[in-house]
């Protein structure tokens, strides 16, 4: 009997949202790419009330853009899921956004951690308003080498798209990363862009949206990646 590989698309799915658009063909393209098919399925946020049991059938979890989402708390618990459970995560835009809330809160104990976009008067506003807005643009980025990101690129400059007003507080990055998460993308003035958990198979969240390379046609690497890091995740090999 094949193997079956899925994917948690965690979300409020929107057709008019271009990313959303654009993730089905990129893991299809993924799938070609492995030779296998990976299925993917949309998680509303409302839906994850026990992610130990909604999560469970899904070898990797992405959280994907077009936050606010309908449950704040389900976006978050499905993180944590995915960084304790050690499962392939990918966290775009928004996605990384929670990705920071949710280390800073369950790990470094910043309980009061805040996302301006949900809570302006938040005391910790973690995620704050970006000092230069990235609706529709395209900047590059210098990546760490010996992290994922450089790996799936095979390269340390790229190029990638946007489609967000809000990224991590500079005035919270040193607290932030901290331990096993760290910065592994940053503009070219040093700003934020992406970040991993070290020690984890494949947690990688970042601020621009590569999953949209794939409707001009092309596979986006960090993707490809991802759905690798899956095709390792089946039960039999997280189990043997």
């Amino acid at each position: 009997m094949s193997l079956q590989y899925s994917v948690a698309l965690v979300g409020d799915y929107d057709s008019s949202v271009p990313a959303h658009q654009a993730i089905p063909p990129a893991l299809d393209l993924a799938s070609a790419h492995h030779g296998t098919r990976i299925h993917a399925t949309w998680v509303p946020t409302a839906a994850i009330q026990r992610p130990e049991v909604d999560l469970e059938s899904y070898q990797g979890i992405w959280c994907v853009p077009a936050s606010p989402y309908k449950n704040t708390q389900g976006a978050l618990s499905a993180i944590r899921f995915a960084r304790e459970q050690k499962r392939p995560f990918l966290g775009t835009c928004g996605g990384f956004q929670h990705a920071l809330l949710e280390y800073a809160q369950n790990v470094l104990g910043m309980v009061e951690a805040a996302h301006a976009e949900i809570n302006p008067e938040g005391s910790q506003l973690l995620i704050a308003p970006l000092s230069c807005s990235l609706i529709e643009t395209q900047a590059e980025l210098l990546l760490e080498p010996d992290s994922i990101l450089s790996k799936s690129y095979g390269t340390r400059r790229i190029v990638e798209g946007y489609r967000c007003s809000y990224g991590p507080n500079p005035e919270y990055e040193n607290t932030l990363f901290t331990g096993d998460l760290w910065v592994t993308a940053r503009g070219m003035e040093g700003e934020v862009r992406a970040g991993e958990v070290r020690g984890h198979p494949f947690f990688v969240g970042t601020l621009f949206q590569p999953e949209r390379r794939a409707l001009k046609g092309e596979l986006p690497p960090l993707v490809r990646e991802f759905t690798r890091a899956v095709l390792g995740n089946s039960p039999e090999t997280r189990y043997s």
